[in-house]
């Protein structure tokens, strides 16, 4: 089973880009992860600054752009991974060692399904945030009316989408914080937001202004929202 981990840190230690010597060491933490996970991580990458991000919104059928992250929250997402595993405890052992689980909090989401990035140079991470109302199962009709409005979007996007993958409810995501070695899980997402994680898209576009224009095709609910990020390329 695959899951996607959201990796949130104090936004004063994520808010570093890719050219600076505190990205290099922030890297630099990871390459345990990496080693350590081995085949188990399948994707993922680091996230340029929030404050180059971009918000999406729908409102009344137009979409309403806002520059910066989506919320005003003390931790932010600097980067995210894709692990595989064969139940959440094994994934566990492998998130625990994400340096953002000592210095932050990871997020840790059930995916529905995954579709693989190959090539994510030049791409953009467009997260779908939705209110935990409006979450919904699959195999339920609203699911599967989602799903065919998604799919109605691959064949506009095209062969933009890179990749992407579905999201299970919140109430079957764990938070992961280590604290002094000890493991310290929560039920639920990290931050109590308006809007909670529902899916992602890895996009390709050469500039933030198509990355808006082509997210903003992305169908979320009427108080759902996009959360646009660039992509560092080879960042893993």
């Amino acid at each position: 089973m695959y899951y996607l981990a959201l990796l949130a840190g104090e936004k004063n230690a994520t808010e570093w880009g890719p050219d600076s010597p505190e990205f290099a060491v922030a890297m630099g933490r990871h390459q345990a992860f990496w080693e350590g996970a081995g085949s188990a991580l399948v994707g993922g990458g680091a996230l340029y600054p929030s404050a180059e991000a971009a918000a999406i919104r729908n409102e009344d059928g137009r979409a309403l752009i806002t520059d910066g992250p989506f919320a005003e929250t003390a931790e932010v997402i600097g980067g995210f991974y894709v692990l595989e595993g064969s139940d959440l405890d094994e994934v566990l052992e492998h998130a625990r060692r994400i340096p953002e689980a000592s210095e932050g909090s990871v997020e840790l989401w059930p995916m529905f399904e995954w579709m693989p990035v190959t090539d994510q140079k030049g791409c953009w991470l467009a997260l779908l945030r939705e209110p935990v109302a409006a979450a919904v199962s699959p195999g339920t009709p609203q699911w599967d009316e989602g799903m065919a409005e998604h799919e109605k979007f691959g064949r506009v996007a095209g062969s933009a989408v890179r990749g992407g993958g579905a999201l299970y409810p919140p109430d079957s995501a764990t938070t992961i914080r280590v604290r002094d070695g000890e493991l310290l899980l929560t039920d639920g997402p990290f931050a109590e937001t308006a809007e909670v994680a529902n899916g992602l898209y890895v996009l390709a576009a050469n500039d933030r202004e198509s990355a808006i224009a082509l997210s903003a095709k992305i169908p979320v609910s009427p108080k759902g929202c996009i959360e646009l990020r660039q992509i560092v390329a080879d960042a893993e």
